[in-house]
């Protein structure tokens, strides 16, 4: 069986159908989301919509659950007090900007994904178990991976949230991370999915065109656009400016 795992398209139609095209070519058998679906994207009710069509299934991630529960502001403001203003920006005005792109349906569907879907031997989450907020780097040590997803009981561990793709393979388990379609940082500006084959891990990069996406941010007037493109532009991330 040959499964692709898509995450954190953060509404980026132009990456996803890049990432469609893709997939479809290589003849997977399933396509499985990780989350981050709408957050500091063009189109996000444009991606939602074609994700359902192609009836994909997934899990919830961090900046999906901004939508609908302010109350996780204060919670992590006070563990993780030197992100304020990124988790401001996240909060207050990301979020109210999305909502008003999505409209409650899309919101409600969100809502209603699970933490994890299991595939055979193989588990997804977005980020680790219990915490849509946290997850190791790809340079995290055997160790620190086995202690984050080895009591799973899972043969093999495919999460999102980090942006950065990779495959790896420790004494307990296999462990893989899909990247994301549409808002890399680990100095790629191609989107990325994850292509499991009879339990073989392999990292896909896909062109799209990036500078679309950037001018749909800044002509659409998305807060922080012009920061959020230049990410998209160079596949970085780029510190968020102090607020007032």
């Amino acid at each position: 069986m040959r499964l692709a795992v898509v995450s954190d398209v953060h509404g980026s139609l132009e990456a996803l159908e890049a990432v469609i095209a893709d997939i479809e070519r290589s003849g997977a058998d399933e396509v499985v989301h990780g989350g981050d679906l709408v957050l500091m994207g063009p189109q996000p009710a444009e991606a939602i919509d074609r994700i359902r069509e192609l009836g994909w299934r997934g899990v919830v991630g961090n900046t999906d659950e901004v939508l609908w529960r302010p109350e996780e502001r204060d919670r992590q403001l006070a563990l993780r007090p030197k992100l304020r203003p990124l988790i401001e920006l996240m909060f207050d005005e990301w979020a109210p900007a999305t909502r008003a792109l999505l409209g409650e349906e899309r919101i409600d569907i969100l809502r209603g994904l699970p933490a994890t879907l299991q595939f055979g031997g193989t588990l997804l989450m977005h980020a680790s178990p219990d915490d849509l907020w946290r997850a190791p780097q790809p340079d995290a040590s055997d160790a620190e991976l086995d202690e984050t997803y080895g009591a799973t009981g899972a043969e093999s561990v495919v999460y999102g949230h980090i942006h950065r793709p990779y495959a790896r393979t420790t004494s307990v388990l296999t462990v893989g991370n899909s990247g994301s379609a549409g808002f890399t940082w680990d100095g790629d500006p191609r989107a990325s999915y994850l292509l499991i084959d009879d339990g073989e891990m392999t990292v896909v990069r896909v062109e799209y065109d990036t500078e679309a996406e950037a001018r749909r941010l800044i002509e659409m007037g998305y807060p922080d656009a012009e920061r959020l493109a230049e990410i998209r532009r160079r596949g970085r991330v780029l510190p968020v400016p102090p607020r007032d």
